[in-house]
């Protein structure tokens, strides 16, 4: 990621409320973006990111807050006039013009000489993979081939930052994948920002910089993937990131602080800031399974009973009722035959992959 001393972008204490509507879609956002950084907004359906993202295009206006693009207040600045492009899901390609043609239509609408724009837009079909499609038509190019050529048409005028509407959303895994890479190859060779909205948490997590976690019109949590995944701020973003156990416990005073209580067993290394009841996350792929007479070795233990299990190709996902309580370990699939319904096994995990919420 690309460092300088001030934000190609900045959203400044925005709010956003629609006519009728009983919460406001947008709550005091506020963030910066840095020159050839790849961020992503990240959240369910009325997280307010397409909203948000609408508002740095200039589709939307805020009722309070300002938009910044290097350091100059564009709040009010129409969209034709913003150094910003965006992609979206629809791909919006014009159906009667080649794959070369629709590239190049920005430049000509800029007023570029025919020359120079075919030029300019041949360059960005090779940067696409789609150099040998340039005499084609929409219709004769598949999903994934269509989205390429959009996000050619969209970074041929090379601009400041690029948004990208949940663009991977119409393609299917395999595609979506391929697309993931190609993304982050193009955004690193470009330099271009890229603000990329999405609810799909794989997607954020594998291709940013930061993401911003966003419910109910607010940031749930800033942070680089890694942060968010492993040091998730609350309970919700906790289960919107990644898969997660979130399971009642009690602190107990003791010698030290308080200590965790799991359906009333102790857990070994897991403290909680104050007594009383409180909630702990643990990933499914942080729960470790065992044989039910094997020592814990300083991890934290659970006895249980497996109920079911999910076989999801290259893992499985062992659901294991623990006396008053279900936790569920995600697992290797090979060599998982034996975790069959009704077997005894004894849940582990280690306190640091725990984290615990209050309130």
């Amino acid at each position: 990621m690309a460092k300088s001393s001030q934000a190609i972008l900045t959203v400044a204490g925005v709010d956003k409320t629609y006519d009728g509507a009983t919460r406001p879609a947008l709550d005091r956002i506020s963030f910066s973006v840095e020159p050839g950084e790849f961020f992503s907004i990240l959240g369910p359906s009325g997280s307010g990111k397409t909203t948000l993202l609408r508002m740095i295009a200039g589709f939307e206006q805020p009722d309070v807050g300002r938009i910044l693009m290097d350091g100059e207040d564009i709040t009010h600045v129409p969209p034709f006039r913003r150094d910003v492009r965006t992609v979206f899901q629809s791909y919006a390609l014009f159906p009667h013009m080649s794959v070369l043609e629709n590239v190049a239509y920005p430049l000509r609408m800029a007023g570029a000489r025919k020359a120079e724009r075919l030029a300019k837009a041949r360059e960005c079909l090779e940067l696409v993979s789609m150099g040998d499609f340039a005499a084609r038509l929409p219709h004769q190019l598949s999903g994934g081939q269509r989205q390429r050529v959009a996000l050619a048409r969209a970074i041929v005028c090379r601009p400041r930052i690029l948004l990208l509407d949940e663009p991977l959303g119409a393609l299917d895994l395999r595609l979506r994948q391929q697309m993931q890479h190609m993304l982050v190859s193009l955004q690193r060779e470009l330099g271009i920002a890229f603000v990329y909205v999405t609810h799909d948490q794989g997607e954020a997590l594998s291709m940013s910089d930061r993401v911003a976690v966003m419910s109910e019109g607010r940031i749930a949590q800033l942070g680089t993937p890694r942060e968010i995944y492993f040091d998730p701020s609350s309970e919700f973003v906790a289960q919107f990131v990644g898969r997660s156990n979130l399971l009642p416990i009690d602190g107990v005073p003791g010698e030290g602080g308080c200590t965790a209580l799991l359906d009333g067993q102790p857990l070994s290394g897991v403290a909680t800031p104050r007594p009383g009841p409180a909630r702990m996350a643990i990933r499914f792929e942080c729960v470790r399974l065992a044989a039910a007479d094997q020592p814990a070795n300083g991890a934290c233990s659970v006895a249980g009973t497996v109920e079911d299990v999910l076989f999801l190709g290259n893992a499985l996902e062992v659901n294991v009722r623990c006396g008053g309580l279900n936790i569920i370990a995600a697992v290797p699939s090979a060599g998982g035959e034996g975790y069959a319904p009704g077997r005894e096994v004894r849940v582990l995990f280690d306190a640091s992959n725990a984290t615990v919420f209050h309130g």
